[in-house]
Parts: structure tokens; sequence; C-alpha cells
């Protein structure tokens, strides 16, 4: 993409309304743009962003054997009534009506109608065991929404539900999301670190938080400190084995992690010292076993193989791709804009201009735009006339992983320079040398 006919609306001031760093990168590097309270428009770059998270998303849950689906926005209240949550949801629901005068809503969460459709189509064991997943936009109308998309009225959601015929194979369904998640987040470039939560009347251990550390974090979290070094679960692991995935479980479920809610001081000073960590942390992604929360009221049954019919038990697995976006950037940026892990920067490479209409570097940029975009790398060309100084500022603001500076001195000398954003290397180099460091 050539950055003269791209749009992106950079900010040179500090938008005044934007309380922590990740509002504030994204309204200057015009990622969003705020509409109204709570609710964004999503610009080319950030949009850019918010995709190549839902792939890695749908990747790692695809390979986990889930089965994404899409399910409508608005929703019948009748089916909130028939699980007795209607009522007892709150403001937070925006209920509306059509224009028959029949009740409907804008989704905060599909449990009800993910459940009515299995009581539909499932019937029997054999049918089982299943997980649907969706990506769809959800609404949950705060009384105070802040912090920019990371706190926001309207969000995009992955949410997956599991459905076993007993409590045993929803937790082997359980596991099979919590080892995801962590491969999941990894992808992403992040260290989220599951933490017991609160199950409600529900009870038991299968309610778990996926938490990440940056000192912007909404809450208090203690930890072991080796959960920073843990490895995630290989990506040949296999999805169909109870044994591996409870291995891997029980590993990341070894030490000491709680959020303030679950803290237990006693058992945090057990652990040894110098391996105390106690740090902000923002919630990534939440899984949740409910059993027959919803099956039973809403008759969901299936037929198991003692030829008794039965409700069916269930589970609920969400991770925010929009809140996301902002949980990265808190983690990962520095004084001068964002520093995107590589998997998903919206483009790979920058390629700086110095001099446009020197024939030289316009000769030498176009040459990398080419052979770049030639290999399926995603570039962002900035051929405008801007000075040196602001297009510097522009690519570390937007976070390009690798930049190419192209001037007519480095030229005369055979060179390009090659900078890294993470950790801000430079090396002057030959246009193939470039080229093959960045191509990898």
């Amino acid at each position: 993409m050539r950055l003269s006919r791209y749009f992106l609306p950079i900010l040179r001031e500090v938008p005044k309304e934007a309380e922590i760093v990740s509002h504030r990168l994204m309204l200057r590097a015009g990622m969003v743009r705020q509409e109204s309270a709570g609710i964004y428009a999503w610009l080319p770059l950030g949009k850019k962003v918010l995709d190549k998270i839902c792939a890695v998303i749908r990747e790692e849950q695809n390979r986990s054997g889930a089965i994404e689906i899409m399910m409508p926005t608005i929703q019948s209240a009748d089916l909130w009534r028939e699980s007795g949550r209607y009522d007892d949801y709150g403001k937070e629901m925006l209920r509306i009506k059509d224009r028959h005068e029949r009740d409907m809503l804008y989704g905060p969460t599909n449990e009800e109608m993910l459940t009515e459709i299995v009581r539909a189509y499932v019937k029997s064991y054999k049918d089982l065991p299943l997980n649907l997943y969706h990506i769809q936009w959800k609404f949950r109308d705060e009384v105070r929404p802040r912090f920019g998309v990371m706190r926001s009225r309207e969000f995009l959601m992955k949410d997956a539900y599991s459905i076993d015929l007993d409590f045993e194979n929803a937790v082997i369904a359980y596991n099979r999301m919590f080892v995801a998640y962590l491969r999941t987040f990894a992808r992403l470039g992040l260290t989220a670190i599951p933490m017991v939560a609160d199950t409600g009347p529900i009870g038991g251990n299968h309610s778990h938080e996926f938490i990440i550390l940056a000192s912007t974090g909404e809450s208090e979290v203690f930890c072991h400190a080796d959960y920073l070094d843990m490895p995630p679960p290989a990506a040949e692991i296999d999805f169909r084995d109870p044994a591996a995935l409870q291995a891997a479980v029980d590993q990341w479920t070894s030490l000491y992690a709680a959020t303030e809610e679950k803290h237990d001081v006693a058992a945090f000073e057990a652990v040894e010292e110098g391996k105390r960590l106690s740090a902000r942390g923002i919630e990534v992604g939440h899984i949740f076993y409910f059993g027959t929360k919803y099956s039973e009221p809403m008759g969901a049954k299936v037929t198991g193989p003692d030829g008794v019919e039965r409700p069916v038990h269930m589970g609920s697995y969400g991770i925010g791709p929009s809140r996301l976006v902002a949980a990265i950037i808190e983690a990962s940026h520095d004084e001068n804009g964002i520093i995107w892990p590589d998997a998903i920067a919206p483009f790979q490479v920058g390629i700086l201009n110095l001099k446009v209409g020197d024939a030289g570097t316009d000769a030498a940029c176009e040459q990398l735009y080419a052979t770049l975009t030639a290999k399926g790398v995603d570039v962002l060309y900035d051929d405008t006339e801007e000075r040196p100084g602001s297009k510097f500022a522009t690519a570390d603001l937007i976070g390009l992983p690798w930049q190419i500076i192209v001037g007519p001195k480095g030229l005369a000398a055979g060179t390009v320079e090659l900078k890294r954003r993470a950790d801000g290397a430079r090396e002057n180099l030959s246009v193939e040398s470039a080229l093959a460091r960045v191509l990898g």
C-alpha cells in the first residue's frame, strides 16, 4: 500500500479525553474514531490489526476442533425469558421492540441462542462432543465506558460454547479450550497467565481468567514469577488426547496465580521469596463451565448410550479481539508509539523514501516495494512529500516492525538503512541484504 493513497489520519497532539496509553496511541495512530460514548469506528489501520488478531484466534479455535458459525446480533427476548435472565440482566442489556411490538434485544452474549440451536438439532450422544464458536459484535450498555476500546459499549467478541454428555466430557472440552487459549495468546506475543476465577453458584475450579501483566492494568494480580518463562503448549499437541490436555492444564495451574478477588495471602506468602510477583493485570480471556444452567430450563437434552434422556453439559469461552488490540498496546509500546508483535502488525515492512522525486531513491523504493509485494509481504510505502523526521515519527507511532530507509546519501554508498522497531537497532545494508533480512 502506498501511503499517498492510504487513509491514515495521524494526530500529532495527544487527545485530552484519552486516559490510558492504548487509547492515546490508537487515536493518534488513526486506528479508531469515537462516534459516541463507548462506540468506535475502526479505521483502516485498526481494522487490519483487528482482522489479523481474529485470524490467529480462528486458526487456534479450528485447530482445537471448534466449528465456526455466525449468530445474529439481534435476539428475541423470549429466549432470555426461557433461561430466566431477561429480567435479571439489568440496564446493561439494550432492549428494543420491532415494528410488531415484539420484545427484542441487542445481544450482550449468546448462551441462550446457542442453547436453542443445540436443542433443535442435537438429539443423541452420538452427535457429541461439539464446540461451536463465532466472532460477532456485542453491546453492553456500560454505565461508564472508558479507556477507549478497552471498556467500550460495543465490542467484538469470540465466544465458543462446548456441548457434552456429562461432566467428565465437559472437563475435556474445558481443557481443550484452556490449551487453545494459551497457544492463541502466545502467538499474539502475550504471556497470558490463567488465574482461577469465580464460578458463582456452580462452584468448582472450572473457571479461569487469562491475565496479561501491564502497568496500566485494571486490577492487582499475584502470581509465581516462573509463569513468565513457561513455554506454551506445542503446536503439535493432540487435542483428541485427554491425557495430553490434562498434563498441559496441570502444568499451567501448578503454581500460585490469583486475581485480587481470589487472592490468598497465606498461600502467596508460601511462594519462595524472589518468586512472588504482584503487578497490575488486564483480562484478555475467560473460560467457564456452567453445566446444565441453560440446557435444563430450555430443554436442550440428548439421549445417552443407556437410552436415558438428559440435559447436555455446556461451557462458554470468550476472547475480546477489539479489547485485545488495546491490551497488546498496553503491554508493548514505548515513548514513540506502538511496538506490534510481528504476527499482527498492520504492515510488516515500511519503506521510507527520504527524497521523493529523486530518480535514484524513487527507483530503489519501487524495486523494494515490487519485490516485497510479490513475496506476499504487507508493505506500507511512504511515498509522501513529508519531511524525513515526520516519516520517522509516523513509522514508529504506527509500529512498523521493519523500516527500510532509502535516501540519496546511502544509495550513493550502495546501501539503505534497515531499522528494527522492537529494539531500535539500525544497520546499513545493500538492497539485496536488506531484503534477505526482512524476508527471513
